[in-house]
């Protein structure tokens, strides 16, 4: 954790993907490509990890898809395939994490959630995850059209809960997303694995 103080915590505010649930587009492109290395030169090259940021933004799907297609038509299926079979790169909850959930709240301390989801997409995610209801609030970043690390969506977030960043922990499996909320004064865990939350949560007195 990066100490934001000794301050007792009050709230604990949950990324989702990587989290709580598995996302990886590797799990519908394995079934696309032959080679594991094209499949590899697809993600980083046409079906970024930029791109789907501005899909996580607000960003339609027709229109990103159609103008990729167009910079790359000899990949038109592929490019496709990321809007009408999403649900495809969709695991399985984390086992744990939800539990966890559970148990911060029956302490007292309220659970948020704070993701990078596209407005279209996660309706799909939210269907299949029961434990999408747990979290007293949730921010959507393709709700409000800013994403993480922008300090605007943890502005955000603070005002619409009432958030005190020294006495809320951020929990985040991107790196670079933990950094930019310990910088501006949250208490944060870079999730890994659901033993290691544990952990951290056993120490702050929430398990």
């Amino acid at each position: 954790m990066q100490d934001g103080g000794q301050a007792c915590l009050r709230a604990v505010v949950f990324d989702l993907g990587g989290v709580l649930v598995e996302w990886d587009p590797r799990r519908l492109y394995r079934k696309l490509f032959a080679e594991t290395a094209e499949m590899e030169w697809f993600l980083a090259n046409v079906c970024t990890p930029a791109w789907n940021a501005e899909l996580d933004r607000g960003r339609p799907f027709t229109e990103a898809v159609a103008d990729l297609t167009t910079a790359h038509p000899a990949y038109a299926t592929e490019i496709d395939a990321y809007r009408t079979r999403w649900d495809e790169m969709l695991g399985d909850e984390i086992e744990g994490t939800a539990r966890m959930v559970s148990t911060v709240q029956a302490r007292g301390v309220p659970a948020y959630a704070l993701t990078n989801w596209s407005a279209e997409t996660y309706p799909i995610a939210r269907a299949r995850f029961a434990s999408f209801d747990l979290f007293d609030g949730i921010v959507v970043s393709g709700h409000v059209g800013v994403v993480k690390p922008e300090r605007e969506i943890f502005d955000l977030v603070r005002e619409r809960f009432g958030l005190v960043p020294a006495t809320t922990l951020f929990v985040d499996d991107s790196e670079v997303n933990v950094r930019a909320a310990a910088e501006l004064g949250f208490r944060t865990h870079h999730f890994r694995t659901p033993s290691h939350l544990r952990e951290e949560l056993a120490t702050a007195g929430l398990l």
